[in-house]
């Protein structure tokens, strides 16, 4: 397919990261636009250098998202040493046991899947996304969106320098404090979580077996992300002074509040890695699209970490607006606000369900209410007892059910 004349690009994508670079791959895979017609604006556009270790940013990736990242030639390059697929997950209130009373299993042998999702290197997935993007023949152009101006037959985007970029579509996947969704006037809604997710890598006395464990604990979720060398990445969610004063422990104080902090159901934990934080928050845009624009990823919502969805629910943003775009056959009508709306709604509903979700077990599980404990440790166990229902709580997980893409329900590109 052609732009229109007079337009540089049929879709121009501010932003660089994954999302981003997997929306401009998608569009090539899916034949929507032709060799040089997409582009990515984005400050320093450059690839992050390999490294050995792993990268304290991991992320937990779905079947869904697995299925997405071969359609666009992301997942062949990913170096095998930095995928690791987890078998198991157990999760546990603060007053239950590990695999005992108060908490919830699942095992992929029980669903029938291989795995119940993978652990994915953060550095080694920017930069192979990126690379994917550029091989598809995506423009990359270094600098920074100043003004959007939509029209009706296109987009054009004024940069810092005084340079002018036009296409049929622009999509804003530049983050959690996007400018562009600030350009387009699109208001945001939710609040501060009043937490630090601290991030690092540890050592533990036990072996992980493959499995993702989190614990509920008043402070906050604390999650174990399995390794390939015996190491586990470490979410633990804690409130800001708390998290001030774990950053200034040292590595064998932060350790022993580690496996107090975990019940021990790993054993001993040693800080294999300076911890890092970031600020925790729900923000959802309150519209997702504008004439001629539309918002992926972070730029429309932002979840809290505690099933580790994030960036699983991004990049089915990039699949189910890949389908919308299909629907309408030519560049040409890619920035229709009717056919934008499709995606909107689709899109919207999801992330909001997963949201207040997420929000909600959030708010459960940090109560200190006596009634409430009892509640979460009665629920978690009388889910663990229902088949059934589990299978539809893996499904869902996997990124299998909902309003899901058929060529991700199918494993086909």
């Amino acid at each position: 397919m052609t732009a229109s004349a007079g337009r540089d690009f049929d879709v121009v994508i501010v932003g660089a990261g994954v999302v981003g670079a997997v929306m401009a791959s998608l569009l090539a895979a899916r034949k929507l636009c032709a060799r040089g017609r997409v582009a990515i604006v984005a400050d320093g556009v450059a690839p992050a250098a390999p490294n050995a270790d792993w990268d304290l940013r991991v992320f937990a990736l779905s079947r869904a998202s697995e299925r997405l990242l071969k359609a666009c030639g992301v997942w062949q390059t990913l170096p095998p040493q930095h995928v690791f697929a987890y078998e198991r997950m157990c999760v546990w209130d603060a007053r239950g046991e590990p695999q005992g009373k108060g908490s919830l299993s699942f095992d992929c042998a029980e669903i029938g899947e291989p795995n119940l999702g993978y652990i994915v290197d953060g550095r080694d997935l920017q930069r192979q996304s990126l690379q994917a993007a550029r091989s598809a023949g995506t423009v990359m152009i270094d600098g920074t969106v100043n003004s959007v101006a939509a029209g009706d037959t296109g987009v054009s985007m004024r940069l810092r320098d005084g340079r002018e970029v036009r296409s049929e579509l622009l999509i804003a996947a530049d983050g959690t404090h996007s400018k562009t969704r600030e350009l387009l006037g699109i208001d945001t809604a939710g609040h501060a979580y009043h937490q630090d997710a601290l991030v690092a890598h540890v050592r533990t006395s036990k072996p992980h077996c493959s499995t993702a464990w989190q614990r509920f604990i008043g402070s906050g979720p604390l999650a174990f992300l399995p390794l390939p060398d015996g190491r586990s990445s470490i979410v633990w969610s804690v409130s800001l002074p708390e998290a001030a004063r774990l950053r200034a422990l040292d590595g064998a104080a932060f350790g022993s509040a580690l496996t107090a902090a975990s019940g021990a159901a790993l054993g001993d934990c040693e800080l294999a890695s300076p911890p890092i934080s970031f600020p925790l928050k729900l923000q959802y845009a309150l519209q997702y699209v504008r004439p001629r624009a539309v918002l992926l990823g972070d730029a429309a919502h932002v979840v809290h970490p505690l099933a580790g969805q994030g960036l699983n629910l991004g990049l089915l943003d990039c699949a189910v607006l890949a389908e919308v775009l299909e629907e309408a056959g030519t560049a040409g009508y890619f920035g229709e606000h009717k056919l934008l709306r499709r995606y909107e709604r689709r899109r919207r509903s999801e992330n909001l369900l997963a949201a207040t979700a997420l929000d909600g077990l959030e708010r459960l599980f940090a109560s200190l209410d006596p009634w409430s404990a009892g509640l979460r440790g009665a629920a978690l166990s009388a889910v663990d007892k229902l088949k059934l229902v589990k299978h539809s709580l893996a499904q869902r997980a996997l990124g299998l059910s909902g309003d899901v893409p058929a060529f991700l329900k199918a494993g086909r590109a």
